[in-house]
C-alpha cells in the first residue's frame, strides 16, 4: 500500500481524499445542511474516482484497449450504479432515469467529445477502429429504440397497464443483447476490434494484487459518500435552483462519469484514442443495455415500487440524437479538436435546454 499512498502524495488531485472522512462525519454532525453535504460529497467523489480509475487502468494494462476499455468502463460504472441503486431504494424514480439518460449523453457526447478535444490539442490528427465505434452506437441505437417503445405505448395508445410488465420483458432482452454482444467482440470476432492508434507509454502499472484491493476500497467508499450524495442532492438543488431532471441528468451524470472520463482523457492525450472512445462509448452502451435494466430488474426487490422504462419524451430525443451524432462523427475513424468541440456543443444545447425548460414529470 506504501505505492498508493506515494500516489496520494504525488497527485494533488487526490488530496481531496481528505474531503472522504469529513463528509463520512459531516452526516452525523449536520444532518440539516444538505447542500453542504451535497458539495462536500461532490468533492469526496472526484478523488475517488480518479483513484478507482488508476487502479483499473493498472490492470487494463495487461489487457489491451479492447478489453481494457471495456474493463475501464464497467468498474467506472459501479460509481453511477451505486449512486442509481441508492435513489431507486429511495424511491426517486425521475432521478433515477434522469441519472440513466444523462450518464448515456453524457458518456456519448461529453466524455467522446472531450477526448477528441484534448487529444486533437495535442496530435493534430488521430486514427482509431471505427469498426468498434460503430458496434458500440448500433448498440445505443438499439437500446434508444427499446426505451422508446414503452413511451410511444403509454402516449399513443393510452396502454399504461401494459408499460410496466413491457418494460420488464424489455429489460430481460436488452441484458440478452448486451451480453451476446460481449461474445462477439471479445471472443468470436475478436481480431477485427484490435487497437489502430499509436499510443504512449504509460505510468507504471500497479501489480494486479494492490489495484484489486484498491477496487474493493475505493468501491465500498464511493458506495458510503453515494449515499449521502443521493439524500443530499435533490433539497441541494433545489436550493441551488436546480430542477431534480436537470441534477440527474448533469450533475448526477458527471459525477458518476468522473473515473472514466480521468482514464479517457488520459489516453487521448497519449494518442491511445481507440480506448478512450471504447470507454466513452462502451461506457454508454452498457448503461443503456445493462445498468438501465438491471435497475428495473432490481426495482422489483429494493424498490417501493417496480420502474418502468418509460421515460419523458424529452430524454428520449436526447439520447437518440446522442446516439445519431456519435455513429456520424465515428463513422471516418480519424479525429481532430474540432470534432470534440461539435461533439460537446451538443451536449452543451442539451444541458442549457434541461436547464431552462425542464420536465413537468
Amino acid at each position: 500500500m506504501n505505492r498508493v499512498f506515494g500516489e496520494v502524495r504525488a497527485n494533488p488531485l487526490l488530496w481531496l481524499l481528505i474531503f472522504v472522512p469529513i463528509v463520512l462525519v459531516g452526516e452525523h454532525v449536520w444532518p440539516e445542511r444538505h447542500t453542504l453535504l451535497f458539495l462536500l460529497s461532490v468533492v469526496a467523489i472526484v478523488p475517488l474516482a480518479a483513484l478507482l480509475s488508476r487502479a483499473t487502468e493498472s490492470v487494463a494494462e495487461r489487457t489491451g484497449d479492447a478489453v481494457g476499455g471495456l474493463l475501464n468502463a464497467t468498474l467506472g460504472n459501479l460509481t453511477e450504479l451505486v449512486i442509481a441503486l441508492t435513489a431507486l431504494h429511495a424511491g426517486q424514480y425521475l432521478l433515477v432515469k434522469a441519472s440513466i439518460a444523462g450518464a448515456i449523453v453524457t458518456n456519448t457526447l461529453f466524455m467522446l467529445g472531450g477526448s477528441f478535444l484534448i487529444g486533437g490539442l495535442r496530435h493534430h490528427v488521430q486514427p482509431f477502429n471505427r469498426v468498434s465505434a460503430r458496434l458500440q452506437s448500433s448498440l445505443l441505437f438499439l437500446a434508444t429504440v427499446a426505451l422508446l417503445v414503452p413511451s410511444i405505448t403509454a402516449h399513443v395508445d393510452g396502454r399504461e397497464a401494459v408499460t410496466q410488465p413491457l418494460s420488464l420483458g424489455l429489460a430481460l432482452l436488452l441484458i440478452v443483447a448486451y451480453g451476446l454482444s460481449m461474445l462477439f467482440s471479445l471472443k468470436t470476432h475478436k481480431e477485427v476490434f484490435v487497437s489502430i492508434g499509436r499510443g504512449e507509454t504509460g505510468e507504471d502499472p500497479w501489480p494486479i494484487a494492490l489495484a484489486l484491493v484498491t477496487l474493493a476500497v475505493v468501491t465500498i467508499l464511493v458506495a458510503l459518500v453515494s449515499e449521502i450524495f443521493v439524500s443530499s442532492v435533490l433539497v441541494a438543488a433545489e436550493t441551488l435552483g436546480m430542477s431534480p431532471a436537470f441534477a440527474g441528468f448533469v450533475v448526477v451524470a458527471l459525477v458518476g462519469a468522473a473515473a472514466e472520463m480521468t482514464t479517457a482523457f488520459a489516453a487521448a492525450a497519449k494518442d491511445r484514442l481507440d480506448l478512450s472512445v471504447g470507454i466513452a462509448l462502451g461506457s454508454a452502451a452498457q448503461i443503456a443495455l445493462f445498468v438501465a435494466p438491471l435497475l428495473v430488474v432490481l426495482s422489483y426487490l429494493i424498490g417501493p415500487e417496480p420502474m418502468s422504462l418509460q421515460f419523458w419524451p424529452g430524454a428520449i430525443a436526447m439520447m437518440l440524437i446522442a446516439t445519431i451524432a456519435a455513429t456520424l462523427m465515428t463513422n471516418g475513424g480519424r479525429s481532430a479538436w474540432f470534432v470534440g468541440v461539435m461533439i460537446l456543443m451538443v451536449y452543451a444545447i442539451f444541458a442549457l435546454t434541461l436547464f431552462m425548460l425542464p420536465p413537468k414529470a
